[in-house]
């Protein structure tokens, strides 16, 4: 009798590829930066984020017992964007399954490296994993959706002596094949790092992803904005969240300027100055 063979797992399929080191450019997808995927707030979510333009839907839910996918986990696949680049661009060969240690993403995207915050980085996977996303970005037929998770699993290892191996994760088809693609792909800059506030580093992806280096600059409706960023705020809360910003000009390498046209409160966007002659490459 012919025995049935085991499906081997996602992880046994595919080529293990470890962390480059070194500092590199920081590297973002144009979708995650264009429209609403996480959360703004640190206050767990578990709403979900419902998002409609034209032919474009997407959808993010959560479970209670984690919450949704903050904008500040997402600097862990902006980590991931930025290895994979720097790979492909060496011509070395990547791979959805990654692995490296925490030292290594927390030192990337700026932060510490205590106790606490390799908890707060084992808190961000574990919110990744659990988050589902359903989208129609990327889809031949714009009807269907392509359901799937930031991160597919995750797991740390453990040496002899319980001494940490670093960790392994393996990121979804959907956010791997776009990073591939240089059209899918912008450089940002090292100091969107620094930024604290979820509008504030939200806004900054979003300006760099339309703004990029057009002498004239973009501008968007406030009400256009809001509903681009799934903010649960009000909008009142969120409209003044955004002049703030615009007077405190954090945005690195970006002038913000808020004004009404027709009675109608827009935001207006362009490169500084100092930067507009500078090639920001891709």
């Amino acid at each position: 009798m012919a025995t049935r063979r085991t499906p081997a797992s996602e992880r046994e399929q595919l080529t293990l590829f470890r962390a480059l080191p070194g500092d590199m450019r920081p590297r973002d997808a144009r979708d995650l930066m264009a429209y609403p995927f996480f959360s703004l707030s640190k206050q767990k979510r578990t709403a979900p984020i419902d998002f409609a333009a034209g032919s474009v839907r997407v959808r993010v839910e959560a479970v209670p017992e984690h919450g949704m996918a903050t904008i500040w986990d997402a600097d862990v696949l902006i980590w991931a964007a930025s290895q994979i680049v720097a790979a492909r661009d060496r011509g070395l060969p990547t791979s959805r399954l990654m692995s490296a240690t925490p030292h290594e993403i927390l030192t990337y995207t700026g932060r510490g490296t205590a106790s606490d915050d390799y908890r707060r980085l084992r808190a961000a996977l574990d919110r990744l994993q659990s988050t589902t996303v359903a989208t129609s970005l990327h889809q031949a037929d714009n009807r269907r959706m392509h359901r799937f998770s930031w991160v597919n699993e995750w797991r740390e290892l453990v040496l002899p002596g319980g001494r940490s191996g670093g960790l392994e994760l393996i990121l979804p088809d959907w956010f791997y094949s776009g990073v591939l693609s240089d059209a899918l792909v912008l450089g940002i800059d090292p100091r969107y790092f620094r930024l604290t506030g979820g509008i504030e580093r939200w806004l900054y992806r979003l300006v760099r992803r339309h703004g990029g280096t057009q002498r004239m600059g973009w501008r968007f409706d406030m009400r256009h904005l809001y509903a681009k960023s799934g903010s649960r705020a009000r909008y009142t809360d969120f409209a003044l969240d955004v002049r703030r910003l615009a007077q405190r000009q954090s945005l690195p390498g970006y002038r913000l300027r808020v004004a009404r046209v027709g009675g109608v409160e827009q935001l207006f966007f362009y490169r500084e100055p100092t930067c507009a002659s500078m090639t920001l490459a891709p």
